[in-house]
Order: C-alpha cells, then sequence, then structure tokens
C-alpha cells in the first residue's frame, strides 16, 4: 500500500485540480484492482501506473508510462476543413497508447512485464473506446486552431475567446480539450455537458442555430423504428442538437461526422414521423420524387451554387443549422429553406437564398445534365430561370406579378397581383402531406392531377392541377376565352396542348403570339396548309391560330 499511497499523492502534487470525489479512483481509467469498471487488472493494485510514473519514464511529459502507439494514422478530411490537420501529437497520442488498441493496456515502461487483466482482456475491446488507427471518422485533433483559422473557417468562435472548460494545448486542439482523462463529471471524461450542445458551441458557432428548430424543438421520439438518438442519453431533439446528426467518434459518414453513411437517412431516422409529425421517407417511397437514394456522396457542402454534377440531396434544399419554422409570402424563402445556395434570376450564385425559386434554379436551370422537358413545344425551352424572367411575354407568377391583368377565372384569394411558390404547383400529393416537391403520385411531382394525354375526358379531377387556382365553371363558361368548352370538353384537348405551364423566354417568343403562355405542343399540334405554326394575340380576349389540331384546319380560325 505504501508505493499506492506514495504515487498518488505525487500525482496529487504534480495536478493540484484533483480532488478525491472527482479524482481519476473513481472513474474506468482506474485500471487497478480497485477500479469500479469491468476492464481491470488482476493483480496490480497501484493506480496511475498505467499512464504514469515517476521513474523509468517514456522521454514524454508528464511522466509517461507507456511508449508511443508508432502508427501512422488515417485522418480526418474534408472540403470544408480549413484546418491542417497532421498525424496526431501532443496528449493526443498519449491518449491514443491505448484508445488505438495497437498496445496492450498493461505494457507499460515500469514493469518488465505486460500487467495481467480479467478475462484474458490485452488491449482496448473493439468498441467504441477503441477508436483504431482510423481517424478519419473521429472530431479531427493535433491542430493549430488559432484566431487565421476561425476568420478562414466562419463558423469557429476565435479562441481567444474560447469560454467553459474546452482548452487548447499550446494552441492546438487536442483530445484534452474535449476529455479529462482523469475525471468523469459529465460521462466519457467530458469537459462540459453535451447537453443541448453545451460542449460543441465553446468552439462551433454555425451561422443561423440559434432559430434552427434542431436547436430548439422540443419533439421526442415514439419509440418506433430505430433510435435517432443511440449514442446519446438525451430524449429530445434540441437535448441532443448537435449529435442529432453528427457523431464525433465512430461516424458513419466521415466527412462531417454524420451518424450515417447515406446522407439521407442522417434526416431520414427523425423524418419518418416517429419524431417529426409528418413523415418526409413515405413521400420518396412515391413513384415521383427527388431521387435521394440514387446518389450517395456526391453531394459536397462546398459545391457550387450551380449544380454542375447531376444529384439530389436533403441539404442541397435544406440547411440543417437553419432550417426553422418561420413563414414566409412568395417569393420569399420559407425558414425550411434558410440558409441554402441558389442561383438568382439573373443566373449569379448566391448563398444565402432569398428568394425561394433561386433553389430550384440551382438544378433546373443552367446547370448541366438536365432531364429534357417531358412535353415537345415549338419553342423548346429547358431553363426555368429564362422561362420565368419577368420582361417575358408570359409567365406564371415566380418571380413577379404577372403579365396579364384581365384573368376571370382566377380563384381567391389569387388575384392578378399574386405571386407564387414554384411548391404551389411541385409538391407532394395529399392534403396532409408535408410541404415540398419530396415525391408525388402524379408525374413532374406535382401537387395534383394535370393530364396531358390527348383525348382526356374533361373532369375535376383531369385537370385539377389548372383547378386549383382557376375555376372550373369560370373556364367552361368561357369567361376568359370563348372557345375552351369546345376544346377541352368536346375535342377532348388538354390545357398543356395549348398552353406552357412555366412562360415562354423573351429570347425566344413575343407577346403577339406567346401570350397567355401559348406554346403549342408539337405532335399534337401541326402547321396549317400553308405551313403556319402560330398564335396571334389581337387584344381584348381575342385572337387566331394557324395550325392543324385533330385533323381541323386552322389557316386563320379567330376566336
Amino acid at each position: 500500500m505504501r508505493g499506492l499511497v506514495n504515487i498518488n499523492l505525487c500525482f496529487l502534487f504534480l495536478f493540484p485540480s484533483l480532488s478525491f470525489s472527482q479524482s481519476i479512483v473513481n472513474t474506468v481509467h482506474n485500471l487497478s484492482t480497485s477500479g469500479p469498471g469491468t476492464i481491470k487488472a488482476i493483480n496490480e493494485s497501484e493506480i496511475c501506473i498505467f499512464c504514469h510514473t515517476p521513474h523509468n519514464t517514456s522521454p514524454k511529459g508528464p511522466l509517461w508510462n507507456r511508449r508511443d502507439p508508432g502508427s501512422s494514422y488515417k485522418l480526418y478530411g474534408s472540403s470544408t476543413t480549413q484546418a491542417t490537420i497532421g498525424q496526431p501529437d501532443g496528449s493526443s497520442i498519449l491518449c491514443l497508447s491505448c484508445h488505438d488498441g495497437t498496445i496492450a493496456l498493461g505494457n507499460v515502461l515500469s514493469r518488465a512485464a505486460s500487467i495481467d487483466f480479467t478475462g484474458g482482456i490485452s488491449s482496448m475491446p473493439k468498441i467504441n473506446t477503441n477508436l483504431t488507427t482510423d481517424l478519419a471518422d473521429d472530431h479531427p485533433i493535433s491542430f493549430l486552431y488559432n484566431s487565421s483559422l476561425a476568420v478562414a473557417d466562419g463558423e469557429l468562435i476565435d479562441p481567444v475567446t474560447l469560454m467553459g472548460n474546452v482548452q487548447l494545448e499550446n494552441n492546438r486542439m487536442q483530445c484534452t480539450s474535449c476529455h479529462d482523462p482523469h475525471k468523469n463529471i459529465y460521462t466519457d471524461f467530458l469537459v462540459a455537458s453535451t447537453q443541448n450542445s453545451n460542449l460543441c458551441i465553446n468552439c462551433h458557432q454555425n451561422n443561423y442555430w440559434i432559430t434552427s428548430s434542431h436547436r430548439n424543438s422540443t419533439k421526442t421520439w415514439n419509440g418506433t423504428g430505430n433510435n435517432p438518438w443511440f449514442h446519446t442519453p438525451y430524449t429530445t431533439v434540441n437535448t441532443n442538437a448537435c449529435e442529432n446528426c453528427h457523431n464525433p467518434h465512430n461516424a458513419g459518414l466521415n466527412a462531417r461526422l454524420l451518424n450515417y453513411q447515406a446522407e439521407e437517412y442522417n434526416c431520414f431516422i427523425c423524418h419518418n414521423s416517429n419524431v417529426a409529425e409528418k413523415s418526409i421517407l413515405q413521400q420518396f417511397n412515391k413513384t415521383y420524387r427527388h431521387n435521394l437514394t440514387g446518389y450517395n456522396m456526391v453531394h459536397d457542402a462546398n459545391e457550387n451554387a450551380l449544380v454542375l454534377s447531376s444529384h439530389v440531396e436533403c441539404e442541397d434544399c435544406h440547411n440543417p443549422h437553419a432550417s426553422n419554422n418561420l413563414t414566409a409570402s412568395a417569393p420569399d424563402v420559407k425558414g425550411y429553406n434558410a440558409g441554402t445556395k441558389g442561383i438568382n434570376s439573373n443566373g449569379s450564385a448566391v448563398n444565402p437564398v432569398q428568394f425561394a425559386y433561386e433553389i430550384c434554379y440551382r438544378c433546373h436551370a443552367d446547370s448541366p445534365n438536365k432531364s429534357p422537358s417531358p412535353t415537345t413545344r415549338k419553342i423548346e425551352q429547358n431553363n426555368v430561370r429564362l422561362e420565368f424572367d419577368l420582361s417575358n411575354p408570359s409567365y406564371h407568377p415566380i418571380e413577379g406579378v404577372g403579365k396579364n391583368s384581365t384573368i376571370p377565372s382566377l380563384i381567391s384569394p389569387w388575384t392578378t397581383t399574386s405571386i407564387m411558390y414554384c411548391t404551389d404547383c411541385h409538391a407532394s400529393d395529399g392534403v396532409s402531406s408535408p410541404a415540398g416537391p419530396h415525391g408525388s403520385i402524379y408525374p413532374s411531382i406535382l401537387k395534383f392531377n394535370y393530364s396531358k394525354i390527348d383525348n382526356t375526358m374533361e373532369s375535376a379531377n383531369s385537370y385539377s392541377l389548372c383547378y386549383s387556382c382557376h375555376s372550373r365553371s369560370s373556364i367552361l363558361a368561357d369567361v376568359s376565352f370563348t372557345e375552351h368548352q369546345k376544346h377541352i370538353v368536346g375535342e377532348k384537348t388538354p390545357c398543356n396542348v395549348c398552353h406552357d405551364p412555366h412562360g415562354i423566354s423573351s429570347t425566344q417568343g413575343n407577346s403577339t403570339n406567346n401570350s397567355n403562355l401559348i406554346n403549342f405542343q408539337l405532335g399534337i399540334v401541326t402547321p396549317s396548309s400553308n405551313g403556319i405554326l402560330r398564335f396571334e394575340d389581337q387584344g381584348n380576349l381575342k385572337g387566331r391560330c394557324y395550325l392543324t389540331c385533330h385533323g381541323k384546319n386552322h389557316n386563320p380560325l379567330s376566336y
């Protein structure tokens, strides 16, 4: 016992911050026979010897009793990392002499033979405490953390103002910045509680986080399916905070330490109605959807606002650090999409977006490799930014108020001065479905049915998308166009045959031939007997057409 008393007195002198009630004695780092954990020595009674010795030490402080692992470690890396991360050094290499599993726990310099452990355990078991030599899935360590890094990163606190118990070692982030090996006040030997991510926010100050739903929501898990918080003791979204998505050790997806390798599953684990009220996951099981599962590790947080490599992930439209429940009016971005990057009406990158359509323009405007338009038209255009431009002869009012000041079919609250969202048409079907264009039973992820097949029998359902804003009774009464009923009911001609629902670019069309979204669908509409295919707007709800449709020659026909 004399040796035990002397060595502990020695380290109480070396580390005066230790008190008996909060010392290593009462933690699983006490690997002696008196230790409270299941992993401990069979005969060794000294406590500090497993890490320290006053004599015969490795040439490292503090009186280190273990040799360096001598390993070459696989390091963390991501496109958003501003730090220069090197091989572990300082106190981190001391921690890894046990926690990489390469050296036996009882292999200390001051003993001629290795200390034997109960159960024949020689090295750290293959559980979360064994980080292995692959540190790519662990929070980075052994890098210089200074004011310059904080400025370059943009979301790190200047270390000059670091708060709480987080400490740097020679201006470097090390294991001991987050863990105190002698005290286990907050579990896992952490220097601060992880509840509400109190430990994380000592260094990380993400933009928008203060109003984010992932910081403030008190939603709980209903116990169905997989536990979304498998590596924490907390039971609400706000108390888990960062760890709703991130795991600082043994992460599923290395870059940015996400819980799961499939990016979308980090969202689905809660947004399947087991935590969040409505199931987003269910929407992506529908026939027409943004195909999240078709891509993995293609999206990158640091990618261009203009999507150059075809893919789609939740993060393309949502910023999980910013997303909130704030409402807005078109065209302003809603809280669900706050803090995301996009492309503005001029084709320039913006971050963050101001208007909701700027998010859609990331993929559906100037991005290469877009899917072709589902309808072949006289004027072909596959760039929605050009289709919604306010200088166009006609367009649905996405960026601003529309051109037409006379639309008698509009249903309240829509008026000729209204502005709409892309998601007023493109969204999950079903009255109770979550907002947004996640998935639908209708092509093009439409909110309601929109038949484009020629010879369709007119009904409230056939064109329910159009009829959600335009009065069916007004349309069929020929209030806005004297031949609507004849064409839609009599000739069974879909709306899509004459009208291009997005708009006609001013670089291709004009107000005479392409007002009222007129842009004929080829295949159903062909040139007249004189080889002419066009519409002419004559004002005051009058016009004439040159075309052949359903075998009838218009050369021209006036309305």
